[in-house]
């Protein structure tokens, strides 16, 4: 799968160094052209090739949250979000 990105980072650094043994090169130049034609595309490529497994792995961290969550309301027995009431009524008492 990442093939391709490490060929393309090979041609890069084979463009960097020509470009830095050429008599008009610099060694500035080699290392532009190896960030700005290397590592900039390829880490975009990386990225944007990782969208799916990220959105993924958010999705099961929320349905793990969201059974943890089911799964501790129903064990407890006041989990409704009410106040609780008092079982028996209190009793007036007249004077």
């Amino acid at each position: 799968m990442y093939i391709v990105p490490l060929a393309w980072l090979y041609v890069a650094l084979m463009m960097a160094v020509v470009e830095a043994n050429h008599p008009n090169g610099t060694l500035l130049g080699a290392v532009i052209t190896f960030a700005l034609y290397g590592l900039g595309p390829v880490a975009l490529v990386v990225y944007l090739m990782g969208a799916p497994s990220r959105r993924r792995a958010i999705k099961a961290k929320e349905v793990a949250e969201w059974a943890k969550t089911r799964a501790e309301a129903s064990v407890q027995p006041d989990a409704g979000g009410h106040a609780p009431a008092d079982a028996v009524a209190p009793v007036r008492e007249e004077p």
